[in-house]
């Protein structure tokens, strides 16, 4: 449901380096629930890469890419109901 936060969410559960996005605005949440970390902002800026500070998740802007899309694919993060 990463529509519905307004922003995109990231995670990244499988411990990739770099993770490629279509925004430069956006939430990592380090991980799925319940090894996630403080679910924090990342703005790139002007800048086109940018590294979580809690995961050091590089993150790099690729225009290419629509806003909930990754590459590699499958690191949107989605809450899952209970």
């Amino acid at each position: 449901m990463a529509g519905h936060h307004g922003i995109p969410h990231f995670q990244n559960d499988a411990g990739h380096r770099l993770i490629e996005v279509g925004v430069k605005e956006f939430m990592c949440t380090g991980a799925n629930v319940p090894f996630d970390h403080p679910h924090i902002y990342i703005d790139m800026g002007d800048d086109n890469e940018k590294i979580c500070s809690y995961c050091s998740t590089l993150y790099r802007y690729n225009p290419a890419l629509k806003s909930g899309e990754t590459n590699p694919p499958g690191c949107t993060f989605h809450v899952k109901a209970a």
